[in-house]
C-alpha cells in the first residue's frame, strides 16, 4: 500500500490523498460502504461500482469467519473471488462485534475474547493471532488489528486497563501477521487502531503508541458508541494531532453527513458507517437539499426525483411519489432504490469534500454544507 498526500486545505485539517493498493486507487476522504457478510445490503455489485461509484467495501471478520466460514472463502480464492468484488476491501476484526455481544456469555481475557454464536449458540474464542490468520483468509487489503471496544459511558480504571491490554493484543497481532504471507497474491496492510474512551490522557497514550507501531495506516476506535458528539471530534482532534501525518487516518463507525464532514476537518481519510444502508431502508433518505422521511404524507403526489441534483440512476429516475408507493406497499424495490441512492449521496458528499480541499476552500464550504444537507424537509 502507498499513500500520497495530494494537499491539505488552508481552512483546516482537511486533507487530499491517494491510497495505491494491488486492488485499484482509492482517493481520500472517502466513505466506505459497509458489506458485512459479503454484501452491501440490498445493492448489486455493478451498483456499487457504476452507480454508487464505491471505490472499497468493507466485510466484517466476525461474520464471514461464522458463515459461510473460511473454508468456503479460501476455496473460492477470498473475499474478492467469492462476492465478485474487485477493488479494494477493508475487513473489521470483529472487536465491536465482540464488544456489542455484551451480556450473551461473553467472556474477555488476556489470551482472547470467548463468546457464543449469534447464529446457533456455539461457542468459540478470538485470540489475537487467530483474528491474523482469519483476515489472512478471507484476503482484505487492509487488515485491522483485534481490539476491545469500550462502551460509554466507560469508567475510567476499566477504560485504561482495556486500552492496555489492546496494545498488547496488538504486539501479537503484528509478530503474527508479520510472520505470515498473503494467500492470494495481493499485499496486505495491518492497521491498528486507538482506543481510550472519551479520556484524553488515555487517548492521548493510546495514539502514539499506536503511532510508534510504524504500520501503513491507523484506526480511531472506541467513539461514536453512544458519546456526545463534541466529545467524539474533541478525541479525534487529539487522536489526528498525534497519528503520523503521512498516513491514512480511520475513523471507525462514523457516522452523519455532518460527523463526517466535521471529522474531515480534523484530518480524518477515511469512513465507514451502516447509517445510510440502515437509514434507507426506513425510508430515511439523504438527499443535496436535505433528509427526507419518504413515508410523509407530503411525498404522496410529489412527481419530482429523489434527488435531480445528485446525478445517479436511481435519485433522478424514479420520483418521491412512486418511492413512497413502494415504502408504503413494503414492496422490496423501496429499500433498494433508497439504499442505492443514500450511498450515492455519501460518495458524493465526500467527493465533494476532496475537490473543495483540492480548492482550498473546504472550511467554509464545510459550514455552509451542513447546514444545507442537515435540515428536514
Amino acid at each position: 500500500m502507498q499513500f500520497d498526500l495530494i494537499k491539505q486545505d488552508a481552512q483546516s485539517k482537511a486533507r487530499a490523498g491517494r491510497i495505491q493498493t494491488d486492488h485499484g486507487v482509492i482517493e481520500t476522504p472517502i466513505f466506505m460502504p459497509v458489506g458485512t457478510v459479503a454484501s452491501v445490503k440490498a445493492v448489486h455489485q455493478r451498483e456499487l461500482k457504476e452507480d454508487i461509484n464505491a471505490q472499497i467495501i468493507l466485510g466484517n471478520t466476525y461474520h464471514l469467519y461464522l458463515r459461510p466460514g473460511l473454508d468456503i472463502l479460501e476455496k473460492a480464492g477470498g473475499l474478492h473471488k467469492f462476492n465478485g468484488w474487485d477493488r479494494p476491501i477493508l475487513t473489521d476484526s470483529g472487536g465491536f462485534q465482540v464488544y456489542s455481544l455484551a451480556g450473551t456469555g461473553r467472556k474477555i481475557d488476556e489470551m482472547g475474547v470467548k463468546f457464543r454464536s449469534h447464529i446457533d449458540g456455539s461457542t468459540h474464542t478470538f485470540t489475537p493471532e487467530g483474528v491474523m490468520d482469519i483476515q489472512r483468509t478471507i484476503g482484505a487489503d487492509f487488515v485491522m488489528a483485534f481490539d476491545e471496544c469500550t462502551p460509554y459511558p466507560c469508567d475510567y480504571g476499566y477504560a485504561r486497563r482495556s486500552m492496555e491490554m489492546t496494545h498488547r493484543w496488538l504486539q501479537r497481532c503484528c509478530d503474527r501477521f508479520d510472520a505470515t504471507e498473503p494467500k492470494y497474491g495481493h499485499s496486505q496492510s495491518l492497521f491498528p487502531i486507538v482506543q481510550g474512551s472519551t479520556y484524553p490522557d488515555l487517548r492521548r497514550q493510546s495514539a502514539e503508541f499506536i503511532a510508534s507501531m510504524g504500520r501503513e495506516g491507523n484506526a480511531i476506535g472506541g467513539l461514536s458508541v453512544g458519546e456526545p458528539a463534541e466529545d467524539m471530534y474533541e478525541m479525534t482532534d487529539l487522536v489526528c494531532s498525534i497519528l503520523p501525518y503521512d498516513k491514512p487516518r480511520y475513523l471507525m463507525g462514523v457516522g452523519t453527513p455532518a460527523n463526517i464532514l466535521e471529522s474531515i476537518a480534523l484530518g480524518v481519510d477515511m469512513f465507514d458507517c451502516v447509517l445510510p444502508t440502515r437509514n434507507a431502508r426506513h425510508g430515511i433518505l439523504y438527499t443535496t437539499q436535505g433528509i427526507i422521511n419518504i413515508k410523509n404524507e407530503k411525498w404522496k403526489d410529489d412527481f419530482s426525483p429523489v434527488d435531480e441534483f445528485l446525478g445517479g440512476y436511481v435519485s433522478t429516475f424514479y420520483s418521491k411519489a412512486y418511492l413512497r408507493h413502494l415504502f408504503k406497499s413494503e414492496e422490496l424495490l423501496g429499500p433498494q432504490i433508497a439504499s442505492v441512492h443514500n450511498l450515492t449521496f455519501y460518495l458524493w458528499l465526500v467527493k465533494e469534500a476532496r475537490q473543495q480541499i483540492l480548492n482550498g476552500t473546504y472550511g467554509t464550504w464545510k459550514d455552509q454544507m451542513i447546514r444545507q444537507v442537515m435540515h428536514r424537509l
